[in-house]
């Protein structure tokens, strides 16, 4: 029976090196892959491109590795909770391609079916779109979009098995199985790891196919981004 799991994540990173291209999943804070990005702290792996919805807020998830300077270039979609991205984009030291999320999370679905390139209305007439081919489809402009891939994709997920086979949990589910689909390795880090045949295949969300690497995380802080409560 196939398994695919490591022992812990430093076996989970080998191969890891400076220059490469990461996909690290998650919404927000939510479902990020914490003990991946923690070993790439400790490696201090640089000129990076990271690829992520968000970049972490300033002293927690990729938050963390702009701190050290470990990041060249970020594409992301929204990056409005962290101050030190902030600096290092208006002072020039870190290349940003912004990108609308639904395009975002498109590129990099296509990446991970083998779509090289494909058509959005999103951005079409603005700064997003320049440089970019175009073409009318229905009496409406659209922009060509190409793919996303990356060398090494981390995703966290709630329950995994030993032949890599996953579930998500509410909004971790945004952005994981995609990018599992779309690196060359997937390191997935779960809370619980099981053995393989314990998971209903009708609950799984993505197919052990897609993963190369699997470990149980540790310690988990689950960090809330914007934490609010009622005032009386």
């Amino acid at each position: 029976m196939i398994n695919k799991s490591v022992k812990n994540v430093q076996e989970a990173l080998q191969g890891v090196t400076d220059g490469m291209t990461f996909m690290l999943g998650g919404f927000g804070l939510c479902g990020i892959p914490e003990n991946a990005i923690q070993e790439l702290l400790r490696l201090g792996v640089k000129d990076l491109t990271c690829i992520s919805n968000n970049a972490g807020v300033d002293d927690f998830g990729i938050g963390l590795l702009l701190q050290k300077r470990q990041v060249k270039k970020m594409i992301s979609s929204y990056v409005g909770e962290n101050a030190e991205f902030e600096r290092q984009l208006l002072s020039g030291e870190l290349e940003v391609e912004l990108i609308p999320q639904g395009t975002l999370a498109e590129r990099i679905r296509a990446g991970g079916a083998g779509i090289p390139a494909f058509f959005t209305p999103a951005g079409y007439g603005t700064e997003v779109g320049e440089g970019k081919e175009s073409r009318e489809f229905n009496g409406k402009m659209y922009l060509m979009e190409e793919w996303l891939k990356a060398d090494f994709s981390f995703v966290k997920a709630w329950k995994g098995d030993t032949a890599g086979n996953l579930i998500f949990k509410g909004t971790a589910r945004n952005f994981n199985p995609m990018m599992a689909a779309a690196g060359k390795i997937t390191v997935a880090e779960v809370e619980e790891l099981v053995p393989a045949g314990e998971l209903d295949p009708n609950m799984i969300h993505t197919p052990g196919i897609y993963v190369q690497r699997i470990f149980q995380g540790e310690q988990y802080e689950k960090r809330i981004e914007q934490r609010t409560v009622r005032s009386n």
